[in-house]
């Protein structure tokens, strides 16, 4: 079974690198980047799942999932859509009902940073104003209870903003594990690689995944 794993917004498929390196070779696995499959269409959160489904599709056999807000948040999507696909799914400081305070102040935020700043993110400016306002109105809350693969919910200890998030996702989705990581903020895959694998490979271990 392959695995595959998606990055945040602000990261790209090279942010998985360190932690991706420290699980045991046999783990196939896929770090798409965000960014390249929509391949200059329309920078909308639709436009993003509907080329997520595509690219697993296009990956033979049920995947392992796991993916970092952004990321998880289409992890989790395509989890509810498409069951017999998703063998596993980790989701790490994923919202499960968008936040839209949270976006709007973000996007504040981005209308005062330099466009260069952008430049290195695969996205400009303008493609992640609207990409977070084309999520304003995301909610799987009613659809939780119907994912019934093997879960587990991953939260940094010093990401205040998604803790309440990884708790409500613990709570409503079947079965699932919630595993804290010490001394991570948001970017868990980057700030804390080897805790994260460590958490990971025991979860698939736990589930003979």
């Amino acid at each position: 079974m392959a695995h595959v794993f998606i990055h945040g917004l602000g990261q790209n498929s090279s942010s998985w690198e360190r932690m991706v390196s420290l699980l045991p070779e046999h783990r196939h696995v896929n770090c798409p980047d965000l960014p390249g499959m929509l391949d200059q269409k329309e920078v909308t959160y639709n436009c993003l799942y509907t080329r997520f489904v595509e690219f697993c599709e296009g990956i033979d056999g049920p995947l392992h999932l796991c993916g970092l807000s952004l990321g998880g948040i289409l992890a989790l999507h395509y989890a509810i859509d498409h069951p017999e696909k998703a063998a596993s799914v980790a989701l790490i400081n994923t919202q499960y009902q968008m936040p839209k305070y949270l976006l709007a102040f973000q996007n504040v935020i981005f209308r005062f940073v330099p466009k260069a700043a952008f430049q290195e993110m695969g996205f400009t400016k303008k493609d992640f104003i609207q990409l977070t306002n084309s999520m304003m109105d995301l909610n799987f809350s009613k659809q939780l209870h119907t994912i019934s693969c093997p879960s587990l919910i991953v939260s940094g200890r010093k990401d205040y903003a998604n803790r309440t998030a990884a708790k409500g996702l613990a709570e409503r989705v079947p079965d699932a594990e919630l595993q804290f990581i010490s001394d991570a903020g948001h970017e868990v895959n980057t700030q804390a690689p080897h805790r994260l694998a460590e958490a990971l490979e025991a979860f698939y271990e736990k589930h003979h995944l």
